[in-house]
């Protein structure tokens, strides 16, 4: 399943395609595909369901082995609502995320805590990342450079004189 969001990131609009597989089985086989054009993802589990935290690090694990290296990922606690029967202790999610190079947050659905704070961090990084990369490496647009040219020296022509010649009189 996929959705577009509009947000609104230093003033400019970046439109984001957002792909949820819920973490199910029957979308592994094709996570692969979507993994290769992503430049950030949220690796979403149940503060009360210990097993889906277990889960994050398989999930990890193959984001970092198919996905671009440079990959945004946030860990992200969700059903923060259901803190009495909190089974992931904060704390020990943010030495995961700390340890990983992720970031952390922990949201609810049910009532939006955090939500759109998640969304907004995530493409905040990538869109500082992105235009970081577009000012080190600009893009070409469609200007060819020649491939294994050898230089040209062009020495200035001389008259009979051994004076310069003037261009273009």
């Amino acid at each position: 399943n996929s959705i577009f969001f509009l947000f609104k990131v230093d003033g400019k609009t970046i439109k984001a395609q957002i792909w949820d597989t819920a973490g199910q089985e029957r979308y592994r086989a094709i996570t692969a595909a979507y993994y290769r054009g992503a430049v950030g993802a949220l690796l979403v589990y149940d503060i009360a369901k210990h097993l889906t935290y277990e889960n994050v690090e398989r999930w990890l694990r193959e984001l970092r082995d198919h996905a671009d290296q440079n990959i945004v990922i946030m860990l992200v606690g969700n059903k923060s609502d259901l803190r009495h029967l909190r089974a992931v202790l904060t704390e020990e999610a943010k030495a995961f995320a700390e340890r990983n190079g992720l970031s952390f947050i922990e949201t609810s659905a049910l009532d939006s805590t955090n939500v759109d704070n998640a969304f907004q961090n995530i493409l905040t990084e990538i869109y500082r990342i992105v235009s970081q990369k577009q000012i080190r490496d600009p893009p070409e647009g469609d200007v060819i450079r020649p491939q294994n040219v050898e230089p040209i020296d062009v020495k200035p022509t001389m008259n009979s004189d051994g004076v310069r010649k003037q261009c273009c009189q």
